[in-house]
């Protein structure tokens, strides 16, 4: 199965259905491909096809939806950047991927013109927006030309279910991103393992206010495509009162959030007296929810299926609780999804057949990547030989526990252990502490150097607004309920954390 045949499906069954909202445009399926076919014509007339890449650098939009599906349809892999990434490292991932066409909004254009002449690649760069204010060249083509001169019937292909659909690029170890290399097969298989245990239907909707170049806001659109649902998508969580209303008035069915989100909702002083009638569930990743968010988030939203959930760019998703184990095991992230397999590993490479004993997670399945783009060292270290000589698995760098029923729980990055008077301390751990105080909003926990103790640790703390929490009593609190090894030594009130583009709160601006 390819991706776009999602799309082209659904909209073969449900032409007149709404297939996306965003501001005031409502775009049905029969729309959207027609859309995605012209485009896909247009890259085609610009030299632009099988196995080339196209970069997309847009705000959550229509034509970034249509972008998704268009360069699919064209035969090559799309490759989605955050709209506010920098001119170094846009160009950057320009060359790297080689990319064949750029597709972005003319308000990026100082962003975008410093770089185009440095990357030799570039066929194609395609403007939307409406202001005219660029001037023409042999290399631009404008988005409002589009529905004029190209057809809406949909275009031959070559791709198979093997070949690339997406590079989305991440963090790597060496300062520059990696481009996560996954192909139509890859990113079916983990949209069909996740709309299985969300059991999605015709009727959903699903509220996304998260970026499409952070992959759980993307798979959002991918997997309502597949379903034949609808997606409302927001730009960002800027404004909370009004994503509560958009829950309201588009009767929103499904809601995925990160944590960052479910601390500001749960700061809503109305919230609670707010109902959603069509509300169904909850999901979360990026990073684990507290358990003061969890119990926060039942109290609001009573009814609703809330599904903790891990997973990582390089497999998609690896693991979900099911919402009825939540209060038995809130603060694990469950087991495995359908169709994968997972397991913990020893540091001699050696499965961890006993409960409870830190191991790192491995994970088996057709969502696991191809590897890193023209990367094939960082590729070696995390693709690793299977049970069949024809597989590599992914060893993910994150340390769990399992416990005897096969529920996950985090406790760190392998890279991200504190080592304190010759203990390990997982900052996951710590920061669980720190958010079962009421007035703590957010937490993030790190290592500094401390020649006696090999590494302090330091938490950064952010309060609700006007609370008088002091650093003392904060200290007196973990001092309470962790070992005095884990204790932070040093605590340091903000009024805001430093977060990925994703909304993950990150150690490295700290």
């Amino acid at each position: 199965m390819l991706l776009q045949e999602f799309l082209e499906n659904s909209a073969r069954r449900l032409s007149d259905k709404t297939a996306l909202v965003c501001g005031s445009n409502r775009l049905t399926y029969a729309e959207l491909d027609a859309a995605a076919n012209r485009l896909a014509h247009a890259l085609r007339s610009r030299g632009v096809g099988y196995r080339d890449r196209v970069v997309v650098m847009l705000d959550n939009s229509p034509e970034a939806v249509v972008s998704i599906f268009g360069i699919l349809k064209s035969d090559a892999c799309f490759v989605l950047v955050n709209p506010s990434i920098k001119k170094e490292k846009l160009g950057f991932i320009l060359n790297n991927c080689r990319a064949s066409a750029l597709i972005t909004h003319e308000g990026k254009w100082d962003t975008v013109s410093p770089v185009i002449d440095g990357a030799p690649s570039l066929k194609s760069v395609l403007l939307a927006g409406d202001r005219g204010q660029i001037a023409p060249s042999e290399l631009l083509m404008r988005w409002n030309d589009l529905r004029e001169q190209f057809p809406v019937t949909r275009p031959s292909r070559v791709t198979i279910d093997v070949d690339l659909a997406a590079l989305i690029y991440t963090s790597g170890s060496t300062g520059d991103p990696k481009g996560v290399m996954l192909t139509h097969q890859n990113m079916a298989s983990a949209s069909t393992s996740i709309t299985t245990y969300l059991e999605n239907r015709e009727d959903d909707v699903i509220l996304n206010t998260l970026p499409l170049s952070f992959d759980y806001g993307l798979y959002q659109v991918i997997m309502s495509a597949q379903f034949g649902g609808t997606v409302v998508l927001e730009k960002s969580f800027l404004y909370p009162y009004a994503v509560v209303n958009l829950l309201k008035q588009e009767r929103v069915s499904g809601f995925p959030i990160v944590p960052t989100i479910s601390a500001i909702l749960l700061q809503l002083e109305t919230l609670r007296n707010e109902r959603f009638e069509r509300l169904r569930y909850i999901t979360n990743t990026a990073a684990a929810l507290p358990v003061s968010h969890i119990r926060g988030l039942q109290a609001a939203f009573p009814g609703v299926k809330i599904y903790s959930m891990y997973g990582l760019t390089e497999c998609k998703r690896v693991s979900y609780l099911p919402p009825e184990e939540l209060d038995r095991r809130p603060t694990s992230v469950g087991k495995g999804m359908p169709n994968e397999q997972v397991y913990l590993v020893d540091d001699a490479g050696n499965v961890i057949t006993r409960a409870n004993v830190v191991g790192e997670l491995v994970v088996r399945g057709a969502n696991v990547m191809k590897g890193y783009w023209d990367n094939p060292a960082e590729t070696a270290a995390v693709l690793r030989p299977g049970p069949y000589p024809w597989e590599n698995v992914l060893y993910t760098g994150d340390l769990f526990k399992m416990d005897e029923d096969g529920f996950l729980y985090f406790v760190s990055r392998k890279d991200n252990i504190i080592k304190s008077r010759g203990e390990k301390v997982s900052p996951r751990e710590v920061e669980g502490v720190l958010y079962e105080l009421p007035d703590v909003v957010e937490a993030a926990v790190v290592g500094v150097p401390d020649d006696l103790l090999g590494e302090s640790i330091k938490a950064f703390v952010v309060l609700k607004e006007g609370s008088k929490l002091t650093d003392s009593e904060i200290k007196a609190h973990c001092t309470k309920h962790l070992e005095d090894f884990m204790v932070p030594k040093i605590v340091e009130l903000r009024k805001s954390l430093p977060k990925t583009s994703s909304g993950k709160i990150t150690v490295k601006g700290l």
